[in-house]
């Protein structure tokens, strides 16, 4: 199964590199695209509930990598919720 990283900035300017064991997240992703911060979510929630998927059809087990990815990008998200209008870009894919 191919693992695929994917760069992110979030709304104050940081960058982060974000892992999946899935390449189905370039279904839900465009790089240099911006998404607003609630369907950045829903998109990240549902690529990597695939991509955890996907493993544990393969291996038996989900994938603990993924679903950490996601707590991360879910526990980050909660820094800008207050801010009005926050945009994540995603910046590219890295294969």
């Amino acid at each position: 199964m191919p693992e695929i990283r994917f760069q992110i900035e979030w709304p104050d300017g940081s960058q982060e590199t974000c892992y999946s064991p899935s390449l189905v997240v370039k279904e839900y992703f465009t790089p240099n695209q911006n998404y607003p911060l609630t369907e950045f979510l829903e998109r990240s929630r549902t690529a990597l509930k695939i991509a955890s998927d996907r493993v544990q059809a393969k291996y038996g087990m989900p994938c603990g990598l993924a679903l950490g990815q996601l707590q991360h990008i879910e526990a980050k998200a909660v820094e800008y919720s207050q801010i009005s209008q926050p945009i994540v870009r995603v910046i590219r894919f890295i294969e």
